[in-house]
């Protein structure tokens, strides 16, 4: 039997991109997530590799643009707002096509909030907030398993596409302890990267040039129509999610990150009770796994679909837009840091039942 660890959230998921070949950790300190940038300022040179604290987020992903841009496998971390701050470097990363990983753990908002988890950053990294059309795969973990499993994939995510690829937990997932297991992640075949980086070679044939801009418009089309190609590529390959048991449920509870969690507390002990009920958990937000909540809805069996979140309800339009009016779509949230509750979403699963009766 595999030998198990106890860690804490937020240094597992800073082991595991050690561990995936990150050659250089960029960030700035913000509560839930400042334990990976102090976790990396000790472990980063003693693997020989680069730590460096910023003075700004601003700062932050734009060295992200500079180190990634020379082929190395770069990450920083931060949380809501300080990913607000980064937007406009996430944009040019995209249209630069420099892989890297970013991690979001998300604290309640909005502006400075609160430094108690939540989940209102989903339009923010889902949807993107920044210019253009730049889509980048969302890692969601729910558990700590699957945080330094899905960081270590990030890296190759990121790498196979030339693109960022997230990593988005709330902050009760990065201050959390839980058993883990350090496993082969599978790795992917992946490109040279000596066809693009800006490796500063004295003396090479052709130097590379990495940039954002394109002066006329029809040369911007085509390189957006080619970034689209590269989305439907992620939509073909990245779509995961987990059910549980949904073959005969009458009320699904859909749920990411923590809520993802306390549902499946829910969908135990309301089954202990003969209620059925289930939960459609997206391992990867975007790209959402439309087709599959949709097919599930289609099931005579199931009457309602409830959304829980830690916001107001951001994925709730995703949920909407997969069941497509297929069944009645309810929603349960908590926000400012609050954290709904096993026995509140019970409450809210029983008022669905009662109302297909």
């Amino acid at each position: 039997m595999a030998k198990k660890e106890l860690w804490k959230g937020n240094e597992a998921m800073a082991e595991a991109a050690i561990k995936a070949g990150c050659d250089a950790y960029f960030g700035y300190p913000i509560t839930p997530q400042s334990e990976i940038p102090e976790y990396m300022s000790k472990r980063m040179p003693e693997v020989g590799r680069v730590f460096l604290q910023t003075e700004s987020e601003v700062a932050t992903i734009n060295m992200l643009y500079g180190a990634g841009g020379t082929g190395k496998r770069v990450m920083s971390s931060s949380s809501s707002l300080g990913v607000s701050l980064m937007q406009e470097g996430i944009s040019y990363l995209v249209g630069a096509e420099v892989p890297c990983v970013l991690m979001n753990c998300m604290r309640g908002g909005p502006g400075l909030g609160t430094i108690q988890p939540g989940q209102a950053d989903y339009y923010q990294m889902v949807k993107g907030g920044a210019s253009g059309d730049h889509p980048c795969v969302v890692l969601a973990p729910a558990n700590m398993q699957e945080a330094v499993d899905f960081i270590q994939e990030a890296f190759d995510i990121a790498d196979q596409y030339r693109n960022p690829c997230f990593v988005l937990v709330d902050g009760l997932i990065g201050q959390m302890m839980e058993p883990i297991e350090w496993r082969e992640v599978p790795k992917r075949e992946l490109p040279s990267k000596e066809e693009w980086a800006a490796c500063g070679r004295h003396g090479a044939e052709k130097h590379h040039v990495i940039k954002t801009i394109f002066a006329e418009p029809e040369d911007d089309e085509v390189f957006n129509e080619y970034l689209e190609k590269k989305a439907q590529l992620m939509k073909a390959n990245e779509v995961r999610y987990e059910e549980v048991n949904c073959d005969d449920a009458e009320v699904v509870i859909v749920a990411y990150g923590t809520p993802a969690r306390i549902s499946l507390s829910v969908v135990r002990q309301l089954r202990a009770q003969g209620v059925k009920v289930g939960l459609f958990r997206p391992q990867v937000l975007w790209p959402y796994p439309e087709e599959a909540l949709h097919e599930l809805a289609m099931k005579d069996n199931v009457k309602h679909i409830l959304c829980v979140e830690m916001s107001r309800g951001q994925m709730l339009d995703d949920v909407k837009m997969s069941v497509a009016g297929a069944k009645p779509v309810a929603f349960f949230g908590r926000t400012g840091g609050m954290i709904p509750t096993v026995e509140e979403i019970s409450e809210k699963v029983m008022e669905l039942i009662e109302e297909g009766k």
